[in-house]
């Protein structure tokens, strides 16, 4: 049967002229293309508008440039409109994010690892009510927060968005599931034979294997921060603390109401392709961390 069944495969072959895979491979290939696009052409369009006048944006070809190249004048504009209020919403993500990203990944990495790798009581109970936590979307939290905000004083301050963003069950969730295999029990065996502590082991020896989990949660939980809306809107009212989602969604509204003749689709656009930058820019940088798995120790 398998010899008939390879000689059937041959004769097509044959007749094709190509291998019989080669179709999966290239029905696979155009996906990817298809994905990449869907990705890709996004980002482009607001690279070309971010280049565009207010006029340029509403004529021409969308996904070119125009006969006008105003980024320059559209970044200029971003330093003058308002007072230059933009920049200090950009100020403003950049500490909520830094703030956010790493006090989460602390905790995460500290949570993950001790139920990964200690037994105590009711350990199953705690990570069945993290997975439980993972499926909750954090908008529906948002008028709980803002309750429990409310009655601590820490509404239109910044620990009204550091705070919740401290954080993060999806990042303890992966943190446990790679420490459990990352980290094995006989390496932790044998630096408490050797007399390590618990502390010195976390340190030189659970870190460094852990490094690509770190780097991950780290990535997830800074975007997200920095890409948080609802939250900031709903806790923050002085425009000096607004992070820069929500100063863009300001001048929108502004923009969409026509109020005072007020037409700034130029700076929104170049704002909103100015507040990517950063991300991709840590994307590019710390993506080769995510290789890991490998580790960097041996049983002694």
């Amino acid at each position: 049967m398998a010899n008939s069944t390879l000689l059937s495969g041959t004769r097509a072959e044959r007749a094709t002229g190509a291998p019989v895979g080669q179709g999966r491979r290239l029905g696979s290939h155009v996906v990817l293309v298809l994905l990449a696009l869907y990705f890709v052409v996004p980002l482009w369009w607001l690279l070309v508008a971010s280049t565009k006048t207010n006029a340029g944006l509403f004529g021409g070809a969308p996904l070119w440039f125009g006969s006008d190249f105003a980024l320059a004048d559209n970044i200029a504009g971003l330093f003058s409109h308002q007072g230059g209020i933009y920049w200090i919403w950009f100020r403003n993500s950049f500490v909520y994010a830094l703030a956010g990203g790493v006090g989460a990944t602390v905790l995460s990495v500290l949570a993950g690892y001790g139920l990964a790798k200690y037994r105590f009581r009711g350990r199953s109970v705690f990570f069945a009510l993290l997975l439980g936590s993972v499926m909750v979307p954090m908008t529906a939290l948002v008028i709980p927060t803002f309750v429990l905000l409310s009655g601590m004083g820490l509404l239109n301050t910044m620990w009204a968005v550091i705070l919740p963003s401290l954080l993060s069950p999806v990042g303890v969730y992966l943190v446990r599931v790679y420490a459990q295999d990352a980290v094995p029990e006989e390496v932790l065996d044998a630096g408490r034979v050797d007399g390590a502590g618990e502390i010195r082991l976390f340190f030189q020896v659970v870190l460094p294997l852990l490094r690509p989990a770190i780097v991950t949660v780290l990535l997830l939980t800074t975007v997200a921060t920095w890409n948080n809306f609802f939250l900031p809107l709903a806790v923050l009212r002085d425009p000096n603390l607004l992070p820069v989602t929500v100063g863009i969604y300001n001048w929108q509204a502004l923009s969409n109401a026509g109020a005072g003749g007020e037409q700034v689709w130029n700076l929104i656009v170049t704002g909103s392709f100015l507040s990517v930058v950063p991300l991709v820019a840590a994307f590019l940088s710390l993506q080769k961390y995510w290789q890991g798995g490998l580790s960097l120790g041996s049983v002694r």
